[in-house]
């Protein structure tokens, strides 16, 4: 089973159902490990500064440097270490017949959004995460949770325009003249690129299409 992944790190095949594909396998995005590399490197930069301070000949400093340390590890191990792992043991999967999402070491966690409920795709982006390539990616189904959220995901657009091509393909739907809506979303997206159309106009056009 081929599948286009930007990702290292395989979802399980073990779990796939038969005839089923993987179309992305994803990790979060690197920014959601800028705060644990901020927060190693405050609390790395403090810890060696308060222990060249307390630093002496008497147990009483050594003893004290010690604790520093030992409070400097409590404290990095949920602000840095944890957010590390998870982010490590999360990934956002689409293959041809539903989304899911993955995470956790000891205690899993998953959450499956199937293709056929799939009602619509829409991504946000700040200035700065246009720059880098992120955003949040938010998919409304038919399903019992009616709204799933996924922040930091990788290129979100491609993402969008990967899951309605896949839940067009899913539930065997067709546009006039050939056209997928997703390749018409694409065609959007790139005049909005090129300036053509506005954010606004690009909004507007795109609620037209999903509503038509």
């Amino acid at each position: 089973m081929a599948g286009r992944s930007i990702d290292a790190v395989p979802f399980p095949r073990r779990l796939l159902t038969e005839g089923e594909e993987i179309i992305l396998d994803l990790r979060p995005h690197w920014v959601a490990l800028l705060k644990p590399v901020l927060w190693t490197i405050v609390i790395g930069s403090l810890t060696g500064l308060i222990w060249v301070k307390t630093g002496g000949q008497t147990s009483v400093r050594h003893v004290l440097q010690w604790v520093v340390v030992g409070v400097a590890f409590v404290l990095w191990v949920p602000l840095a270490l944890a957010p590390a792992i998870r982010w490590r043991f999360t990934t956002f999967v689409l293959t041809n017949e539903r989304v899911i999402t993955r995470s956790g070491v000891v205690a899993k966690h998953a959450r499956e959004i199937p293709l056929e409920t799939v009602n619509d795709v829409t991504f946000r982006q700040g200035i700065l995460e246009r720059m880098i390539g992120a955003g949040s990616l938010i998919i409304e189904s038919a399903g019992e949770h009616g709204q799933d959220a996924f922040a930091e995901v990788r290129k979100p657009e491609h993402v969008q325009l990967e899951i309605y091509r896949a839940s067009e393909a899913r539930k065997g739907l067709g546009r006039p003249g050939g056209h997928s809506l997703a390749d018409e979303l694409a065609k959007l997206a790139e005049l909005r690129d090129k300036g053509v159309l506005t954010d606004e106009e690009f909004q507007a056009r795109k609620r037209k299409l999903l509503e038509s």
